[in-house]
């Protein structure tokens, strides 16, 4: 998609990550000892959808710097990430690197790489993607007909996400937005903002030190409000079909809004006297075998 002016709106996002991701990986204490010596930024609710991994082959789509996909490959998987952020990729190696975990982890645009992958013949076990990804894919239909294309016969999509229904409500919790963006994309000046140090502790389980103080993303950004009734035809036009899908009043990690409770376990709750909202969701796909 290109916004006015012929630049991709894509790649304006790439430098609004690229500026974001150096600030989050400066408040993350020694994160390649945390790995090694055994730690996982995995929460429950990930694990638990994505079942078994060990022996799979996993392809984690927006990978972000790799911590995931490094947790996701201490537990047995031979991961491939993939995020169109320089800074991510450049990250991600490194950590690997020094972590002593093996992965690959390729610089695209997605909907480049489910196209059109280095290994043409690549296919994968489980497909993954988490925590404010989707709000990044300018077509829905397009992006859900490539994570089938990567899966073998009865492999399966996995994704825990933010619920689109949060999206409605501004950071002070007050209701301010349609529920039904049909991907027509919103732009935000100010960027991607510095969700690590607003999360405090729950987003660096290595352990949260200051880093980069104050930061303002010179970068404007894009993203694309899509409701859950989009995300699921999608992946059904797509060929596949639901087999678990389960909502959360809480956000794992992420502080979503300012006047939120935390509570053990990473987990972020609205104020105790605002009802209760879903503010993620999970969904496994799977892609149907022969017979």
């Amino acid at each position: 998609m290109t916004k006015p002016g012929g630049q991709s709106i894509h790649e304006v996002n790439r430098l609004s990550w690229n500026a974001a991701t150096a600030a989050h990986n400066s408040h993350k204490h020694d994160q390649a000892g945390f790995l090694r010596q055994g730690g996982s930024t995995l929460f429950p609710e990930e694990i638990d959808l994505l079942g078994e991994v060990s022996g799979r082959r996993l392809l984690h789509l927006q990978c972000n710097a790799g911590q995931d996909t490094l947790s996701l490959a201490s537990r047995g998987a031979t991961v491939t990430g993939i995020d169109i952020s320089d800074e991510a990729i450049r990250f991600a190696r490194q950590l690997s690197t020094e972590s002593g975990i093996p992965a690959t982890f390729d610089r695209t645009d997605l909907y480049d790489w489910l196209e059109a992958p280095p290994d043409g013949d690549a296919r994968f076990d489980i497909v993954f993607c988490s925590y404010g990804a989707i709000c990044w894919l300018s077509d829905l239909e397009r992006w859900a007909r490539g994570v089938a294309g990567m899966l073998i016969p009865g492999g399966r999509f996995v994704t825990l996400e933010f619920h689109p229904a949060s999206m409605m409500y501004n950071e002070r919790l007050e209701l301010e937005y349609s529920y039904f963006g049909n991907g027509v994309p919103q732009k935000w000046e100010d960027g991607v903002d510095d969700y690590v140090a607003a999360s405090e502790d729950c987003l660096t389980p290595s352990g949260y030190q200051d880093g980069i103080a104050a930061f303002s993303n010179p970068h404007p950004v894009h993203e694309f409000q899509w409701h859950l009734g989009a995300i699921l035809s999608a992946l059904l036009n797509a060929g596949m079909h639901i087999a678990q899908f389960h909502e959360y009043p809480f956000s794992n990690g992420a502080r979503l809004f300012e006047n939120m409770r935390k509570e053990p376990g990473g987990r972020w709750f609205p104020p105790s006297d605002f009802p209760a909202i879903p503010l993620m969701y999970g969904i496994v796909a799977e892609k149907p075998a022969p017979g």
